[in-house]
């Protein structure tokens, strides 16, 4: 174990040498002859020493930092991507700094102008929805930052994609719905300026298609991902005569939303309705009856993008021609769907 408490002047102060010294060691510069080197990684050793960044830049001359750029604060991907970040970040001896964002502030443009000129960041991994927003990519492309996107679908060059098949994932939920007996299936879609939302509408109508649904015989509303707008499609939905008796929302929020609707109007899960949810929010869990959802893959994700930024910022070989890296999210099958 590292001890964290020793800093980079403690070892300078034992070894007899300055910090820029033991920068230099760490960073294996050449600027060091081989008997100082000894003396500084012995005492290194034997304070078990980890060093940070800041003394790592020190003598290279670098930030070691990665920004992680942000603008939704959904904490069911928020924080799987964080930990993934962060891992990686330790792992390559780099810092993640957060960069939440405002695409919605009249100040957006200033914002993100005193972002990347004022920070000595290397390179970014971005999340949607802000990964789409055209005004921050024209910016980092400009300024030639480097930079990683995750999405639901290949929208950049292939080294600067860490995707999850949204839209392929789909079969899996309408496969489960009909080996369950339904008959008439309903969709809550999500906010149409959303590439994830899209992907997983059409992917659900596709799905449904290729297994001799007509598109026509889906009911389909039209949400916003919060848990208003879920009521609101549920009550739309549950209303009718001919009510689904199977329902997928493109987010858990809406999801909640349909369960909390179906048990006022008496409405049993999943005997009389099944419900499918996406995001694995920690609440889907805790529902009863807990909720069937896909996961997505958003900390093994955020750790790829991470490898493959840092991959390019150092200079390994193959960083310029890596494609992009590809994810399948996962059903986790709960209650709302599961007849016992």
């Amino acid at each position: 174990m590292k001890n964290k408490s020793v800093t980079i002047n403690d070892v300078a102060r034992v070894a007899g040498v300055s910090k820029r010294t033991v920068s230099r060691v760490i960073n294996s510069s050449s600027a060091v002859n081989d008997a100082t080197r000894v003396k500084v990684q012995s005492v290194i050793d034997e304070l078990q020493f980890e060093p940070s960044a800041q003394a790592r830049g020190l003598a290279s001359n670098r930030s070691f930092l990665i920004g992680l750029l942000f603008d939704d604060l959904n904490a069911a991907v928020l924080h799987p991507v964080l930990r993934g970040v962060l891992g990686a970040c330790h792992t390559r001896g780099f810092q993640m700094v957060l960069k939440p964002l405002n695409t919605q502030a009249s100040e957006f443009a200033m914002q993100l102008e005193s972002i990347l000129q004022s920070s000595r960041i290397e390179g970014y991994v971005v999340l949607p929805p802000l990964a789409n927003d055209r005004r921050l990519l024209d910016a980092l492309q400009q300024k030639n930052t480097p930079y990683i996107r995750l999405g639901a679908k290949l929208a950049d060059e292939p080294n600067r994609m860490v995707i999850s098949r949204d839209r392929d994932c789909m079969r899996t939920v309408v496969d489960l719905f009909l080996a369950r007996g339904a008959k008439n299936l309903a969709l809550i879609s999500g906010p149409k300026d959303r590439v994830a939302a899209i992907e997983r509408s059409e992917g659900f109508i596709h799905a449904a298609k290729e297994r001799d649904i007509l598109e026509k015989d889906i009911k389909v509303v039209a949400g916003d991902f919060s848990y208003a707008s879920g009521l609101r499609c549920a009550q739309q939905l549950l209303a009718q005569t001919s009510r689904p008796d199977a329902i997928f929302a493109c987010n858990d929020q809406m999801a909640i939303a349909v369960l909390h609707v179906a048990a006022d109007l008496g409405i049993k899960i999943p005997d009389d309705l099944l419900v499918v949810g996406y995001d694995n929010d920690p609440a889907a869990a805790l529902m009863r009856p807990s909720l069937t959802t896909i996961e997505r893959p958003n900390e093994a994700m955020a750790y790829a993008a991470v490898e493959q930024l840092v991959a390019s910022l150092v200079g390994e070989d193959d960083a310029a021609e890596r494609n992009s890296l590809v994810f399948t999210p996962m059903l986790i099958e709960r209650q709302s769907t599961k007849r016992i």
